[in-house]
């Protein structure tokens, strides 16, 4: 059974769930307005192997049905413009999410995102992140958390190249992940297909590959 958080989150990201065989097309107020991070998601679907829901406003849903009526190639290739952002682009994720984080030993501290030295995507988060620094103050990985609402809220990671390979981002990965749990929500985790080091943070911090997918409309 799917767990009720995952659900709550679904439904109120999305709009509607569970998906049922095929590819649905649904209505969000949501995809209006601006995300976590005061940018719009125009477009976003979520598949759990057996069907998919992708939610769009209102105003776009008899567009998008009809251009969905054909192969996924044509779908993908005209949604952006088809959600009035033509110069945006669809994107595949694969989608995690886990209830049982790995027992890695915890790394890293909670700070203020405008502590000074941050890169800058650990900027637009309005919350504390969980930061790894060297012995003379230098950022070496961070994570973060992506609220999207009460029931779920997806993780972030990155790491400076000179510090990869000594698994710290599958450690903040798990630390934020039992924070999320403890907030009552359900941490999720989406990466590239083709990105086999996210990959393998995912798997080792305890996000399986259950054949869950995503995409969305971005900008490039």
């Amino acid at each position: 059974m799917l767990d009720r958080r995952l659900y709550l989150h679904l439904v109120a990201w999305l709009g509607q769930w569970p998906a049922g065989p095929g590819l649905h097309v649904v209505r969000s107020y949501r995809r209006a307005l601006p995300a976590w991070d005061g940018r719009l998601r125009p477009a976003i679907a979520v598949g759990d192997g057996h069907g998919t829901v992708l939610s769009v406003a209102p105003r776009h849903v008899p567009a998008v049905r009809a251009l969905s009526a054909g192969s996924q190639r044509r779908l993908f290739a005209g949604l952006p413009a088809t959600v009035d952002h033509p110069g945006w682009v669809c994107h595949e994720d694969v989608f995690r999410w886990t209830l049982a984080p790995a027992p890695l030993p915890d790394v890293g501290e909670w700070i203020a995102p405008t502590e000074p030295g941050l890169p800058r995507w650990l900027r637009l988060f309005d919350r504390d992140v969980l930061v790894v620094r060297d012995a003379d103050g230098r950022y070496l990985a961070g994570a973060a958390i992506k609220r999207h609402d009460a029931h779920g809220h997806e993780l972030a990671v990155g790491t400076v190249p000179a510090a990869r390979g000594r698994g710290l981002a599958r450690r903040l990965v798990a630390r934020a992940a039992r924070r999320v749990l403890d907030e009552g929500a359900v941490p999720t985790y989406r990466h590239d297909p083709a990105n086999v080091a996210s990959a393998r943070v995912a798997q080792a911090a305890g996000f399986p590959d259950r054949g869950w997918r995503s995409f969305g409309v971005y900008p490039p």
